[in-house]
């Protein structure tokens, strides 16, 4: 295992898992919280890229109940111990069209990947954190939780609106154990998940991506910055989200986007 440069030490000592991390967001927090100094555990369904990876992989589809017990029982007994869970794992593969092109099948399939892996992964890890006193557990949801577009996100945007209440009462529960639990809402993120998205779509639509892109802009209300989120700069977030700077945050849903959510909360 390769070496891993560090920016600061503020991470130190933590061991961090990150689902979901060989792509997108969470690739990129996975890097920031190696240059933070954590020692990084990740999950995914696809190896990672890079043949050179520093972080301890594990090959897991969490949207399998045993899958998830086998990713906890390896932390377990290779780290002792966890003290940082971002649930970043998601999917929007459901097709669009609304309510009649959803099958029971393509329900379940949205909840068990955006609600059911994160909660069974909390219940599995949880318990370490409880023990030694402190942890941090980040949910990453969506701004279409809170504002789905039907035709394209219906059983996405209802699975992230259930992991939003799941993720508060969680947050409510063991707030005065030491952990913390926060959401975080990414708008539209400039990720490979993103391509394929506007992609599918627009060749569906029978117009070019870059039309595409732009309905989607203005069906979202538009985005006051003009443009996607890097990565890297929700994932900027998140690791402020873990650090000790973030000390008094639980319970709250963060909205990245850019200036795109149309309402005052």
């Amino acid at each position: 295992m390769k070496s891993k440069p560090t920016i600061d030490a503020v991470l130190a000592g933590k061991i961090a898992l990150v689902t979901g991390g060989t792509k997108g967001i969470g690739k990129a927090v996975v890097k920031r919280l190696e240059l933070a100094g954590a020692t990084v555990i990740v999950t995914a369904r696809n190896q990672p890229e890079e043949p050179d990876a520093t972080y301890t992989f594990i090959a897991a589809d969490l949207s399998r109940a045993e899958e998830v017990s086998k990713v906890a029982n390896i932390i377990h007994k290779q780290f002792g111990r966890i003290d940082i869970i971002i649930n970043n794992m998601g999917a929007n593969v459901y097709p669009g069209g609304g309510f009649s092109t959803l099958t029971d099948e393509h329900w379940d399939q949205a909840l068990q990947v955006n609600l059911l892996s994160s909660v069974r992964l909390d219940r599995a890890l949880l318990p370490a954190m409880l023990a030694q006193k402190s942890g941090v557990i980040i949910h990453i949801s969506s701004t279409s939780s809170q504002f789905p577009i039907w035709e394209s996100t219906m059983a996405y945007s209802v699975a992230k609106s259930a992991l939003n209440t799941y993720s508060k009462a969680l947050a409510t529960e063991v707030a005065g154990k030491g952990i913390r639990v926060v959401t975080v809402s990414p708008g539209l993120n400039k990720t490979e998940a993103m391509t394929y998205f506007l992609e599918d779509y627009a060749k569906q639509s029978n117009i070019s991506v870059e039309e595409m892109t732009q309905n989607l802009f203005e069906r979202v209300g538009g985005v006051p910055m003009g443009r996607m989120a890097e990565p890297e700069e929700t994932a900027e977030l998140i690791y402020f989200l873990v650090s000790p700077a973030a000390s008094y945050i639980t319970g709250a849903n963060l909205v990245i986007d850019g200036g795109n959510f149309p309402v005052v909360k």
